[in-house]
């Protein structure tokens, strides 16, 4: 289902100053609680400390006017929901989930929310404008993105919270009464499961968003993809001691941005490139998504994935070496 709340933010920054702007976001994150503290609390401040007002009176304050443009031009609720059907049906989705069209407080251009139990994909439009907004901490995203992050959000709702997941996360998620925390899941989760989590999530959105330059679908830059690509076989020697074990300062070192050099350093000698987890969790997932299917692959336990992948490269050797004749008796 699609739930949009720009309208109901434009009805915010419409009252006259600060103080007035601040009293009614307060009154929208009310009528929006159980969303928006989910938001709150995964990608920005707790919503109940001290911080509250501050965030919020920046963000009724700030300048809008690359807001009030794309809105002008684009019908992003159209194509927020399109994205989020196509989704479900590739995914072969067996559970309901939302899609909020929303404007954030400069924290993720998108994420993915579990709240009592359904599966949340939402993006920020504050990202989304096509221009860097300084006072916005919007990121000069194209519109155009949008329907690939959708479906990249929408991946992860759906294997959180299926009941054909094997997932170590929906298994989290369902043991926290259904409720999606970065934090405790970074924590208690295998660092496998969160790379091969976002190479889900970057496999399906190829699938249900053609076109785009092979970075955009990891959230990186292409110089920054050119890096990752070039340390491949460096990263798979680094990652490959740590798949199995949990901790939120690995979810934060190979999948969160803004983590310091000396967090990213590997053996003393190197610095991996932000985020290069989702570079490492697609070539992890891609052979087994290949196999059987984004349906299959996104419902798959981290070992299902290892051993698909496996048996698609056990595949193709034996063909490859009769279509040469190598190996024959």
């Amino acid at each position: 289902m699609l739930i949009n709340l720009v309208p109901e933010f434009l009805g915010v920054l419409a009252h006259e100053g600060p103080d007035a702007r601040l009293a009614a976001y307060r009154r929208y994150f009310e009528a929006h609680r159980p969303l928006l503290t989910a938001y709150w609390d995964n990608y920005v401040v707790d919503p109940d400390g001290a911080h509250f007002d501050e965030v919020a009176r920046a963000v009724v304050t700030a300048d809008r006017d690359d807001l009030h443009a794309v809105l002008a031009e684009e019908n992003v609720a159209a194509l927020a929901a399109t994205a989020h059907d196509a989704t479900r049906a590739l995914l072969e989705a067996d559970v309901d989930t939302d899609v909020v069209v929303m404007v954030g407080v400069g924290a993720a251009n998108a994420g993915e929310l579990v709240v009592d139990g359904r599966g949340v994909a939402f993006i920020c439009l504050e990202h989304f404008t096509g221009v860097a907004n300084p006072s916005t901490q919007g990121l000069g995203l194209d519109p155009s993105l949008i329907p690939l992050w959708v479906a990249h959000e929408t991946a992860h709702a759906v294997r959180y919270t299926s009941p054909e997941s094997r997932s170590t996360l929906r298994e989290l998620v369902h043991g926290a009464g259904g409720y999606y925390s970065y934090w405790e899941t970074g924590r208690r989760a295998p660092l496998r499961e969160h790379l091969v989590n976002e190479g889900l999530a970057v496999e399906v959105a190829r699938r249900v968003a053609p076109g785009h330059a092979d970075w955009e679908y990891l959230g990186f830059g292409r110089r920054q993809y050119a890096r990752v690509r070039e340390l491949e076989p460096a990263l798979a020697r680094a990652v490959a001691p740590e798949l199995d074990a949990a901790g939120l300062g690995m979810r934060l070192r190979w999948l969160s941005g803004g983590m310091s050099d000396e967090a990213r350093t590997v053996d003393g000698r190197w610095v991996m490139p932000e985020r290069a987890g989702y570079y490492v969790g697609a070539r992890l997932v891609e052979p087994a998504v290949a196999a059987r299917g984004p349906a299959w692959a996104v419902r798959a336990a981290a070992e299902e994935l290892v051993e698909a992948a496996h048996a698609a490269a056990y595949a193709i050797r034996p063909a490859a070496a009769a279509a040469t004749g190598a190996g024959s008796a």
